[in-house]
């Protein structure tokens, strides 16, 4: 059984995914999709989590959401459905296994009632998640930006003390690293984050932002 039947329980549908799927594992750090790859396969997390970015053609990059386990990109459905190359970068934030579905399976298993409520399903809370990303970049300051970001880190490695330099935030969010040590120095102050030698401890709970 290549899939925890806790998703699917329809015995056509699985044995289909277990005779087309393959499993991979990834380590930590890894990418295993970038814009402008070929889409052969959808990922299913297994076990692990992947970060999703979004990055422009100057390289420009923004964080969008997580896959958890049993769950799927909703973009890379789109690629799937619509045979067009990748817009993302996925990478693992922690050794991950996934499932890899084969691209040309995906529309053709939407004959299984299952597997339409998973992919809609997908598609719905995906799509929350990047309206949440937008009211925050189009709304917020950057220190609530940052902040989401690294509440999001922390959630998905299970931890309240992110191993991060602010060279690698700057780059993430495609500005230079002092203004990024200035803004954290700030939250510090605001007793949002405690920062540590290339680690920063959060003091805030999830989904909470910056105050006014």
């Amino acid at each position: 059984m290549l899939l925890n039947n806790s998703i699917f329980t329809d015995l056509i549908l699985l044995d289909e995914i277990n005779r087309y799927g393959k499993i991979k594992s990834i380590k930590k750090d890894d990418v295993i999709m970038s814009p402008g790859d070929n889409v052969y396969f959808l990922p299913i997390v297994i076990h692990g989590v992947f970060r999703i970015i979004r990055q422009n053609k100057e390289g420009k990059e923004i964080f969008l959401y997580h896959l958890y386990e049993n769950q799927t990109c909703a973009i890379t459905v789109n690629c799937c459905l619509e045979h067009k190359k990748s817009s993302i970068k996925a990478i693992a934030e922690k050794d991950t296994e996934v499932l890899l579905i084969p691209g040309s399976m995906v529309d053709v298993w939407f004959r299984y009632a299952e597997w339409r409520n998973y992919i809609n399903g997908t598609f719905s809370k995906q799509f929350l998640e990047l309206i949440e990303v937008i009211d925050l970049i189009a709304f917020s300051n950057m220190d609530r930006l940052v902040l989401h970001y690294l509440q999001e880190r922390a959630k998905a490695a299970n931890v309240n003390i992110i191993n991060i330099t602010h060279q690698e935030i700057a780059d993430e969010f495609h500005t230079h690293r002092e203004a990024i040590s200035r803004l954290l120095r700030t939250m510090e102050q605001k007793n949002l984050v405690k920062l540590g030698r290339n680690t920063i401890e959060l003091s805030v709970s999830y989904g909470t932002y910056v105050p006014e």
